[in-house]
């Protein structure tokens, strides 16, 4: 692969120094050095390649990174990062102290907005625009969102409040699923020009003024231009925000993508415009199937990901996925629901065969809660499958509107813990601190897969709201039962017996602690549930050891150890407690492994931080 255009571009400043007529080979190199550098890698394709042009477009025409661009999510912003001086960072894409998946202020100025969560872009943007007019600064400021973004309400409480706002703002919709699908050709490239040029904005404005003396004029007139407008455009909702809509236009056309954006930069105020993209651009394979190479792992770029390939464990996810389809079987009031992660959470096979039970919110979790919380009213089972990061979202919603009326919801709550690449923004570190923490609900965490099955089973049972915290990835390896077998609630189970020290592992430390205990003679308990926490057999294990150890995947502010710690206050028991988890900060991407390792949560790590205490002249209070 030569790439000579690329390879002379370190800045968007000499991208800028580039002619016009030489713009649509660079995008060519960009993109197959994209295919290249990902299929080495793995990371996010399909999104990737649909923003090629309009990514080189955009710093072309706008002057970067004096003019801020506001990347939502960041699927879509690798070919920002190579154009902005991280080519070679590129061969370390969200592996330890490489390049982040997602943009983040402290890697590049170019980065203005760290993002990891969709839908954020229109307010952040706003914000910068706002600060710039206070500030007197002549900058302009653009946000970049998906369709799929703007089915969040974030998105659209942005655009209400920015439309009243008088800054310098343009909003930037790509349109990557023909989710609004109008013609794209010459004749709507013509009229993208047209109604972004500043000759056409002037004399509309000017025939406002004119007319406003004029109120019947003034409404006709307004009532023509919709209509006209509504004809050719599906910017009506828009422009009754109050931004100026232009579009669709075609996001792989230079030739109009660079003249649109010339005129756009000149105008002031709100402006929208409509790009229409497609996912995988140039890319037989992932224009073929977007989803498949949405987000992959290393594959050969000449063929292309093998179907099935993969093999392995079974895992947590495929564990919830089967257990769905099974308990729907055995009871019609269950309805599945997710935020828009029918794929990654693991709902594909239930979607096909349940169709009427089934429900895709959108990125849109505060709503997914609500839905699931009045179908609790009417004597449904709602079964919410949700990232414990995407949760966090809902918080609002989970105590208000399901623990604070008591209903029966279950949480399938998938990526409980670090979840390697993608890093600190997609990390499942706080959710059994934020979960125990709220009356009514119930929390357990499985250890294996087929306790993961039968804690699901037990939380459809549970009159009350409930939670199942799982890992990303597989587990040790547990070979699934076929029945619908619960556990008691409340209860953990002793699983060695040692001498001096008792480790209590919740869910997936239960493994690094039976090797741990190896080393150290200690007793292993698989605690099972965060809330109802056992605490008899925390009681009991006090009584008749030196040390007590919680280990978790979580926060360790208010975590389950903290439970642990409450239980052994509340009882007045003065044997000691250390508690080991997730330290007081944002843990960055990498191989899960190396870094649990790195911060003491694998079996040497247990063992040591245990020996350490016990070889202390006392073992004092943690």
């Amino acid at each position: 692969m030569t790439t000579p255009l690329l390879d002379a571009i370190s800045s968007p400043a000499q991208l800028r120094e580039l002619e016009r007529d030489q713009l649509p080979q660079l995008a060519d190199e960009l993109r197959a050095f994209l295919v290249e550098s990902v299929s080495t890698t793995g990371g996010h394709l399909s999104s990737n390649l649909g923003t090629v042009e309009l990514t080189v477009a955009l710093h072309y025409v706008f002057e970067t990174p004096e003019d801020r661009l506001v990347w939502d999510v960041g699927h879509q912003t690798y070919p920002h990062k190579v154009l902005t001086g991280r080519r070679a960072g590129m061969a370390r894409l969200r592996m330890k102290d490489g390049v982040s998946g997602f943009p983040r202020r402290s890697e590049s100025p170019y980065d203005t907005f760290g993002v990891g969560h969709s839908s954020t872009s229109i307010s952040a943007a706003l914000g910068m625009a706002v600060a710039a007019r206070n500030k007197g600064e002549d900058r302009r400021v653009v946000a970049i969102i998906g369709d799929g973004a703007m089915s969040a309400g974030q998105a659209f409480e942005a655009l209400n409040n920015a439309g009243v706002i008088d800054a310098n703002l343009l909003v930037i919709l790509n349109d990557n699923d023909m989710s609004i699908s109008p013609p794209v050709g010459a004749l709507n490239k013509y009229l993208a020009r047209l109604l972004s040029g500043r000759t056409f904005n002037a004399a509309r404005r000017a025939g406002e003024k004119v007319l406003s003396s004029m109120p019947t004029m003034l409404e006709f007139a307004n009532r023509v231009e919709e209509h006209v407008k509504g004809m050719i455009s599906p910017g009506t909702l828009f422009e009754e925000l109050g931004f100026n809509y232009i579009g669709p236009i075609d996001g792989h056309d230079l030739d109009a993508l660079i003249p649109t954006l010339q005129n756009l930069r000149q105008l002031t105020g709100p402006q929208f415009l409509h790009v229409i993209t497609k996912k995988g651009q140039g890319y037989k394979l992932a224009e073929a199937d977007p989803i498949l190479y949405h987000g992959v792992s290393k594959f050969d770029a000449a063929n292309g990901i093998e179907p099935g390939k993969g093999g392995g464990k079974l895992t947590y996810t495929q564990v919830f996925g089967d257990w769905l389809c099974d308990q729907a079987h055995t009871d019609n009031r269950l309805i599945g629901i997710t935020p828009a992660m029918r794929e990654g959470s693991g709902m594909v096979r239930f979607a096909h065969e349940y169709p009427d039970r089934y429900f895709d919110a959108g990125i849109a979790e505060q709503h997914a809660v609500t839905f699931a919380a009045g179908l609790a009213c009417e004597g449904m089972k709602p079964v919410v499958a949700i990232y414990s990061t995407f949760l966090q979202r809902a918080y609002d919603q989970l105590i208000h509107d399901v623990a604070l009326q008591n209903l029966p919801v279950v949480f399938a709550i998938d990526r409980g813990g670090l979840v390697g690449a993608d890093g600190a923004t997609h990390n499942g570190a706080f959710d059994l601190s934020y979960l125990t923490c709220i009356p009514n609900m119930v929390v357990m965490t499985p250890s294996d897969e087929e306790e993961c099955r039968r804690m699901l089973s037990t939380a459809f049972t549970i009159d009350a709201p409930t939670a199942v915290r799982y890992p990303r990835g597989s587990g040790p390896g547990v070979t699934l039962g076929k029945d619908l077998a619960t556990l008691p609630l409340g209860k953990g189970e002793t699983r060695r017996t040692g001498k001096r020290v008792a480790l209590l592992a919740f869910g997936s430390m239960l493994t690094p602690a039976l090797k741990a205990a190896e080393s150290l003679d200690a007793t292993v308990v698989n605690m099972r549930f965060v809330k109802p926490m056992d605490a008899d057999l925390v009681r009991t294990l006090a009584g008749s050891h030196e040390l007590l150890v919680s280990i978790e995947e979580n926060a360790l502010i208010g975590g389950a150890g903290a439970e642990v710690a409450r239980i052994l206050e509340q009882c007045g028991s003065a044997t000691p407690l250390m508690r080991l988890g997730l330290p007081d900060n944002f843990i960055d991407h990498g191989d899960s492994a190396l870094l649990l390792a790195e911060i003491g949560l694998d079996a040497e790590g247990i063992a040591r931080s245990v020996t350490g205490r016990l070889g202390a002249p006392s073992l004092g209070t943690p």
